[in-house]
């Protein structure tokens, strides 16, 4: 009983030594550049770009196969932070890629008959409520993504925008620091 129990030790050494050497010696390096380009972006996880999300987004900008414009979320901002990164000319939108304004998903709690499919389809959980129960969203959470309105079978979602005021407003041009005379 002792030697086969010494015995399955050694066997699950070797073969967690060799488990940790291929590890380290077949490791994946991912591409920093993908990292940083997946920093500018907003992380909505919505699919607006045409892509899964914002890091195969992010993947497919860095290997030159989509172009820094796809990103409605971003807005004209996050082309610009793009440009900077990669150190191209920024693109205007184009095509049916157009940039929205800001906005925040709104519940009918009247009209809601809690079925969870905008609970299951909420990419950043947004969205709080149970089976059965009325949901309501969290606005601080919710990133404007638009994908809970699809699933809802009573259009009890909609869209609102997001007003302008002194806590949320920023500039649209980019500051540059003022350097002083030598």
């Amino acid at each position: 009983m002792l030697s086969a129990l010494l015995v399955m030790a050694a066997i699950a050494i070797v073969l967690g030594a060799v488990l940790g050497f291929a590890a380290i010696k077949f490791r994946v390096q991912g591409n920093p550049l993908v990292d940083k380009i997946d920093a500018v972006l907003p992380q909505t996880q919505c699919g607006q770009c045409g892509f899964p999300g914002c890091k195969p987004y992010a993947t497919a900008i860095a290997a030159g196969e989509a172009t820094i414009n796809k990103c409605p979320p971003g807005g004209e901002e996050g082309i610009q932070k793009l440009a900077d990164l990669l150190g191209v000319d920024p693109i205007p939108f184009g095509g049916d890629t157009q940039p929205k304004p800001k906005s925040v998903a709104f519940i009918d709690e009247n009209t809601c008959i809690g079925c969870t499919l905008c609970i299951q389809a909420c990419p950043v959980d947004a969205i709080a409520g149970a089976a059965k129960q009325m949901h309501t969203i969290v606005a601080a959470e919710c990133t404007g993504c638009e994908l809970c309105v699809a699933p809802c079978p009573v259009d009890c979602i909609s869209m609102l925008p997001i007003e302008e005021q002194i806590t949320n407003w920023k500039w649209r041009y980019p500051v540059y620091p003022i350097q002083a005379a030598a």
